[in-house]
């Protein structure tokens, strides 16, 4: 079948995989001959259509639901992924909490339990789960195919060009942008980390199309990211043995224009 183009003993581990960027990444590791472990929150539905969508590329795919609030939860979606697989080599964490906050506006007060909730998803879970594969590939023989497995965070653009809009998510991505390079130093040789930083890249919140499309342009290049361009460089940071400790940003340059509300805003604003 055309787009198997790697060998079908690689499997890849993607959290937050029924729909949007998620599942992009999914079906695109799929056509390049990748097992793939969707995990899904509350997305049933979804999940069951990406599922069979990535099924019909002609590889093995199962979907798994789980909390990943509950460090159990992430402890089974692991143990899951290997029973069935044998192994993960790479585990993408695109789930993620994205709720407005701000410390300044009193409609939309930072608070613990907003602060706990992002912590726990955006940064606790990939974490937990970086910890899980590294554990278990120590007790696995090294691939003798020149992969070298890798854990891919996704983090956002806005993280080298901060601004108090989604307060705690940003906290949340900062504290594992940090954990990226962390994991790096603490799991190399076995286990690379990257981060892999978005921008704009589907609409947002009560965004609507035409903001989206103006919020997408605002970038030196005319365009921030798509989902393909998003897929295509979890791929190649996959398949990049030597890339581990770093961000890599995929946005257009949004991140090179400084900017004090977050972009979706800054249409609405004017």
């Amino acid at each position: 079948m055309e787009g198997l183009k790697t060998s079908s003993n690689r499997t890849v581990l993607l959290t937050g995989a029924a729909k949007r960027l998620g599942k992009a990444i999914a079906l695109h590791f799929a056509k390049a001959g990748w097992n793939v472990v969707l995990h899904y929150g509350n997305s049933k539905q979804d999940a069951i259509d990406t599922l069979e969508q990535i099924k019909a590329l002609g590889v093995r795919a199962i979907a798994i639901q789980a909390n990943l609030a509950q460090p159990d939860a992430i402890k089974t979606l692991f143990q899951a992924s290997v029973d069935e697989f044998g192994r993960v080599d790479c585990l993408i964490n695109s789930a993620s909490v994205f709720e407005y906050d701000r410390p300044s506006q009193k409609a939309h007060m930072v608070t613990q339990s907003g602060l706990v909730r992002n912590i726990q998803v955006n940064l606790a879970a990939p974490v937990l789960l970086a910890q899980e594969m590294f554990h278990h590939l120590q007790k696995q023989l090294a691939r003798n195919d020149g992969l070298v497995p890798v854990t891919i965070q996704l983090l956002d653009q806005k993280l080298i060009n901060l601004n108090p809009d989604y307060f705690s998510y940003t906290l949340s991505k900062s504290a594992l942008l940090t954990a990226t390079e962390m994991m790096a130093l603490d799991f190399a040789p076995t286990l690379r980390s990257v981060g892999l930083a978005p921008g704009i890249t589907l609409p947002s919140g009560k965004q609507t199309e035409v903001e989206f499309l103006q919020a997408h342009q605002m970038t030196p290049m005319g365009y921030s990211s798509s989902t393909d361009d998003i897929a295509q460089a979890a791929l190649f940071i996959a398949n990049a043995k030597a890339i581990t400790g770093t961000t890599i940003y995929v946005d257009g340059g949004q991140h090179l224009i400084p900017s004090r509300r977050d972009v979706m805003f800054n249409t609405q604003e004017g």
